[in-house]
């Protein structure tokens, strides 16, 4: 049986999630190490139509799993014909998006294939042949390297892989097959939308952002003054500040907030954790404030500046009202 690299899709509304052209960008690592087939799978009850987009996107084998009645994520659904579907495609490695529906079925899927499971994907490099997968661990103060036998599901960090449209080349087809399911243990019972996004944010050019680093809510108000020097500026915050209600959850950065990519980024008293640090990667330019030398927020900023927040923030204000005519 021919191997292949598979790639979970996620998707909403019809249409593919980003977090699902970054899994496929990990795929492409993974194949140019060992080279094998990329198939892309995608689950539902409109999967036909969701994998044309995947074949317009790029030149790859789609398998559209198509299941009558499942017209929203049912983790329960995800696992059970995952299982079935992809025994058939010889899998070494299935890579799925790092998202809340990922961690949800990913680990059960691995079980019923028999797989290994790694998490939080964040880089693939070959060492004697065989791909290494990187994460961090404690809080990203370490980089773990990973090797693990085929077949292994890979949990794919958001922001980690850039994808480019039209890199993936090969046979180019869409496979459908339908599965009868009905659930068992779980059924839905609608969706509830949270928080949505500051338009402010998703349009900021400045993001000036507070974790829990800043110790004290008055120190917002530097964080808010900061913010002021910059034209199409916005103030963001880490999950920590919203859940002490800081700031409201619609100023939230991160995985579980908003994924944005201003030009300029100002982390301060941010230490780093994965779950943020997946929502402002693509961000054009990073500084971090941070009192730890050892935080993970300097692997990803351009400067990093080791200093107390709120001194180095005043000398900020100070020496832009000099410099100010």
């Amino acid at each position: 049986m021919e191997r292949s690299i598979v790639v979970v899709a996620e998707h909403t509304q019809g249409r593919l999630t980003p977090v699902t052209y970054e899994a496929m960008a990990c795929a492409l690592e993974i194949q140019r190490i060992q080279p094998a087939r990329i198939v892309t799978v995608v689950v539902g009850e409109d999967a036909v139509e969701v994998a044309q987009e995947a074949i317009d996107a790029c030149d790859q084998s789609v398998l559209a799993v198509k299941v009558p009645g499942l017209d929203s994520y049912n983790g329960e659904a995800y696992r059970w014909t995952l299982s079935h579907a992809l025994c058939g495609l010889g899998a070494s490695w299935i890579c799925v998006p790092g998202t809340t529906q990922g961690f949800d079925f990913g680990p059960g899927l691995a079980v019923r294939l028999g797989a290994s499971c790694l998490s939080n994907i964040e880089r693939v490099f070959e060492q004697d042949g065989q791909p290494i997968f990187v994460r961090n661990l404690f809080n990203g103060k370490i980089s773990a390297e990973l090797s693990a036998a085929a077949p292994t599901l890979l949990i794919v960090q958001p922001g980690s892989f850039r994808w480019e449209r039209h890199d993936i080349k090969g046979r180019s087809y869409v496979e459908v097959i339908t599965v009868e399911w009905a659930p068992t243990h779980t059924r839905l019972l609608g969706f509830k939308s949270l928080y949505p996004v500051d338009s402010a944010l998703r349009d900021a050019l400045v993001i000036v952002s507070a974790g829990r680093g800043i110790e004290r809510r008055e120190n917002l108000e530097l964080i808010h003054r900061v913010a002021s020097l910059f034209p199409r500026s916005a103030v963001a915050g880490s999950r920590p500040l919203c859940d002490n209600q800081w700031l409201p959850y619609r100023l939230q950065v991160g995985q579980t907030g908003a994924t944005v990519a201003p030009d300029l980024y100002m982390a301060c008293g941010i230490s780093g954790a994965q779950q943020h640090l997946a929502g402002m990667r693509g961000s054009k330019f990073i500084v971090a404030v941070n009192t730890d030398p050892e935080a993970a927020i300097f692997h990803e900023a351009d400067v990093g500046v080791v200093e107390d927040l709120e001194v180095f923030l005043a000398d900020l204000l100070e020496e832009s009202a000099r410099l100010t005519p």
